[in-house]
C-alpha cells in the first residue's frame, strides 16, 4: 500500500509543527531540526559531531518533550561499563531469582554524550540496541519499546583519550550532522533569554510516541520509482569508484539513503520521492560511511567533499516520478 496525497499532507503538517517546537529550544537551526526529525520518523539515529555548548542535549530533551516520550542522557567515560548502560541482573535473596533493572537506555531518546570517550567493548554494547531495539542481558532480550533513537554526540576538537568509533558502528546511524554555533541575530535572541533556565520548562508535546510510530509506518510507504533506486545504486557506487575512498558506501548506506529519501518526501507533503530529497540527503546519509585513503585525507580531501563531487558527477534522472 502506498501513502496517499492526503497522508502525506497530514504528515508534512505534523512535521512542521515538531519543527516549530522544538525551534523554540534550538533557535535558527530548522535545518538540523528537520534532519533530526528525519531520523526519528525513519526509524534511524543521529550522530552528531559539535563541539561543547551548542545545544546537543536540549536537542534531545526537545525531542522527547515533542513527542511525549520518554529521554535519557549517558555520559561516556573511559571507566563506563557495557552494562551501566544496557542494565543488569541483580540477584533477589527474597525471591531467589534474579531480576532485570533497566539501564538508561531503555527511553524513547537517548543522548550518548561523548560516545568516542568510552572503551570499544562499551561502545559496542549499544550496537544491538540500535539495530535491533532490543538489549540481550544473561540470554534474556529485553525490548527498548518504541519510538527508539539514540542521539549520539562526539567532541571534533578534543582527541586525547578518545576511541574513534568503528566503521561497523559508524553505519548503524542514519544520519550525522553538526548543529554550529548560531549566528549573532539567534545568539542576541539567546541572551535575552539568559534569565531562564537552562533547560526552560518542557515545551507541550505535538504528538504522542505512539503517534510517532504509526507516522514512521506510512513514511515507509512513500513511492520509490525505479529511476530513483538506479539513482541512488549509481551514487553509492561511484562513492566505491571514488579514487580519494578506501570504502565506500555499502548495499546498508543505500538502503538508508532510500529510507530516509522517504521521510524526507513526506514531511514536503508528497508521496513520491523526487532526485532533489536524494541529493538533500546524500551528504548527511553516506559520509560518515565512507573511509578515506590516508594520502587523500592528509591532502585535506574531506568524506564531505566527495560526496559532493559525486552528485556532480551522477547525472539524476532526467523526470521525476509522478503522482
Amino acid at each position: 500500500m502506498t501513502m496517499t496525497s492526503e497522508q502525506a499532507t497530514r504528515f508534512a503538517d505534523v512535521f512542521d509543527r515538531l519543527t516549530a517546537t522544538i525551534e523554540q529550544t534550538l533557535h535558527g537551526k530548522a535545518h538540523v531540526i528537520r534532519l533530526a526529525l528525519v531520523a526519528l520518523f525513519s526509524e534511524g539515529h543521529l550522530l552528531l559531531e559539535d563541539a561543547p555548548g551548542t545545544g546537543k542535549t536540549s536537542l534531545a530533551r526537545a525531542i522527547a518533550d515533542s513527542v511525549r516520550g520518554s529521554s535519557s542522557r549517558i555520559q561516556f567515560t573511559p571507566d563506563l561499563l557495557p552494562g551501566d548502560i544496557t542494565g543488569v541482573s541483580v540477584y533477589d535473596q527474597r525471591t531467589g531469582a534474579f531480576d532485570f533493572h533497566a539501564g538508561p537506555v531503555f527511553a524513547n531518546v537517548v543522548l550518548a554524550d561523548e560516545i568516542n570517550r568510552a572503551s570499544p567493548k562499551t561502545q559496542a554494547a549499544l550496537l544491538e540496541v540500535m539495530e535491533e531495539g532490543r538489549v540481550t542481558v544473561d540470554g534474556v532480550s529485553h525490548p527498548v519499546g518504541e519510538p527508539f533513537m539514540v542521539i549520539a554526540t562526539q567532541n571534533p576538537i578534543e582527541q586525547a583519550g578518545t576511541y574513534r568509533l568503528p566503521e561497523a558502528q559508524l553505519d548503524r546511524f542514519l544520519i550525522k550532522t553538526s548543529i554550529g554555533y548560531p549566528d549573532h541575530a539567534t545568539t542576541l535572541r539567546i541572551l535575552e533569554g539568559a534569565t531562564e533556565r537552562a533547560h526552560g520548562e518542557p515545551k507541550p508535546a505535538v504528538i504522542t510516541a505512539e503517534g510517532v510510530v504509526l507516522l514512521a509506518s506510512e513514511a515507509r510507504t512513500v513511492h520509490v520509482d525505479a529511476a530513483i533506486n538506479d539513482y541512488v545504486s549509481r551514487l553509492v557506487q561511484a562513492t566505491r569508484d571514488a579514487e580519494e575512498t578506501r570504502l565506500g558506501g555499502s548495499v546498508r548506506a543505500a538502503l538508508a539513503l532510500v529510507r530516509a529519501a522517504k521521510t524526507y518526501a513526506a514531511s514536503d507533503g508528497r508521496h513520491y520521492v523526487i532526485p532533489d530529497d536524494v541529493k538533500a540527503l546524500a551528504g548527511p546519509v553516506l559520509a560518515h560511511r565512507l573511509v578515506l585513503d590516508p594520502e587523500a585525507e592528509f591532502d585535506g580531501v574531506t568524506a564531505l567533499g566527495v560526496v559532493s563531487r559525486v552528485l556532480l558527477d551522477v547525472a539524476p534522472p532526467g523526470d521525476a516520478p509522478g503522482a
